[in-house]
């Protein structure tokens, strides 16, 4: 199995119609994704490489049984596409647009988790997901990840998800699910969202996550593996020589009052359970060791 989602996930491209959105939709499709459509509502009537366009996402919701989004749309109007998706009934939302201001996640966020409990956001500012060789959804390069499990990944760090798939593909190890959410303030999908997920997920054995400095995140994410988790962890905390208060990559990633140091963070997954490795080499073999006791 794998998770949110899979060969049957039906997906629409909000943005198909620009350089970007064409060039990953057209990437995704030939994966094997079912990429069933693209809206703009000026383009209503024309098609993306044979990908049908229409007006608004409930219209192609409605004429393709989509179930799933991927935003590509600029900064400025993904508040819009983010409620616009929600608003016609879209189980996964999946926004890879980075730059999205703060104070736009925030309201989206709470305006989805109040309003609309059955859509999940993730992202944005994020790779999107892969379950190898099912569907590949956003921005992941297919060609690095196995099928097959038993492993699940969650990364909030883009470059190192498509390390930890790397890292496992050189062992032979295949991957249920990976999951980028991204590392922007406010992430509509967390760790432990992830987690929880993979606890249910029969075919996943265990799962490799990815943190990095800033936040509390990865704490809390402790403090659920410690209570919750019956599946073995592995794990990979970037930004150990991140000076504190320096803004490192993006939002997220800002250690300050002693708060959200790399280190902290690992001691806490140790406290939990979790095998942490100094870099994501390390963190690969502990979980082909992990792997190798199932």
């Amino acid at each position: 199995m794998s998770i949110f989602v899979d060969e049957n996930t039906k997906v629409i491209y909000q943005g198909l119609t620009g350089s970007t959105g064409r060039y990953y939709g057209n990437l995704n499709k030939a994966y094997g994704t079912q990429v069933v459509a693209g809206t703009h509502p000026k383009k209503a009537g024309t098609d993306v490489d044979g990908v049908p366009i229409f007006a608004s996402v409930r219209e192609a919701a409605e004429a393709t049984g989509a179930t799933a989004t991927c935003i590509f749309i600029p900064a400025p109007g993904v508040q819009a596409a983010v409620l616009e998706a929600a608003e016609a009934g879209m189980e996964l939302v999946v926004c890879i647009t980075e730059g999205v201001p703060a104070h736009d996640e925030a309201y989206f966020f709470n305006k989805l988790k109040a309003e609309y409990p059955g859509t999940r956001l993730l992202g944005p500012n994020c790779p999107g997901l892969i379950s190898p060789g099912k569907a590949n959804i956003g921005i992941t390069a297919g060609h690095i990840a196995k099928p097959g499990g038993p492993v699940g990944i969650v990364s909030r760090s883009g470059t190192l998800t498509y390390q930890a798939l790397y890292e496992l593909q050189q062992k032979d190890i295949g991957v249920t699910t990976c999951v980028g959410i991204g590392g922007d303030p406010v992430p509509g999908t967390s760790f432990i969202d992830c987690l929880e997920a993979f606890e249910a997920d029969p075919d996943t054995k265990a799962v490799m996550m990815i943190g990095e400095i800033g936040g509390s995140a990865e704490e809390e994410a402790a403090e659920y593996i410690k209570n919750h988790m019956t599946k073995p962890v592995s794990s990979y905390v970037a930004g150990v020589t991140a000076p504190p208060g320096k803004k490192m990559g993006h939002a997220g990633a800002i250690v300050s009052g002693g708060q959200g140091t790399a280190q902290a963070k690992m001691d806490a997954l140790k406290d939990a359970g979790v095998q942490v490795g100094l870099n994501p080499t390390e963190a690969g073999e502990l979980m082909a060791d992990i792997v190798a006791g199932l």
